[in-house]
């Protein structure tokens, strides 16, 4: 087998779901009940910039027991941080409330946020961080809070550009949404 392959990955220690090595695969899993939490969907998010700041993309590519569909977008002067925001934010928006959500992200930094429950200090404390300063991206931590609440979200950290075929895949996407914007 190859190195990367679904075989030789360790199971998610968020959920013990194994990991997934295609679109048709985690469609199936999920058609099929097979995932423990019963989650009816699977979001795979990335978000990427050309320059940090500059033109940044994102991308959401979600799996559903009918098919796949991908949103993304792009914005001329931002971070990859905003843009990787962005990608859960929009993925998740584009589901109706209610739903079971597997979010996969490659960021650290959305990752922790919810692993770690930032947010819950962030709020509580007037949205101020170390030091008595004010978060850094405020208004997209709020949205996807928001949008969280409104859905069952269980949160997996993959590692970026490690050979996991589906974030390579909304990577792409992420980065496409760049050129689009750059070609215009």
């Amino acid at each position: 087998m190859a190195a990367g392959s679904a075989s030789d990955r360790k199971p998610c220690k968020s959920c013990a779901r194994p990991p997934v090595s295609s679109c048709a695969r985690a469609a199936a899993a999920i058609s099929t009940g097979k995932s423990r939490l019963s989650l009816d969907v699977s979001i795979y998010t990335d978000g990427a910039c050309s320059g940090n700041p500059g033109p940044g993309g994102w991308a959401a590519l979600i799996l559903e027991p009918g098919g796949e569909r991908v949103v993304s977008g792009a914005a001329p002067y931002t971070t990859n941080q905003r843009m990787e925001l962005m990608a859960a934010i929009e993925g998740l928006a584009a589901l109706d409330a209610g739903r079971h959500v597997a979010l996969y992200t490659d960021s650290s930094y959305v990752m922790n946020c919810f692993r770690d429950q930032w947010w819950a200090r962030w709020e509580a404390n007037g949205w101020l961080g170390a030091g008595r300063q004010p978060i850094a991206n405020r208004d997209l931590w709020e949205r996807l809070i928001a949008e969280t609440r409104r859905r069952r979200v269980v949160w997996h950290k993959v590692k970026g550009h490690s050979g996991d075929p589906l974030n390579e895949r909304v990577d792409a996407l992420a980065r496409e949404a760049i050129a689009t914007l750059v070609s215009r």
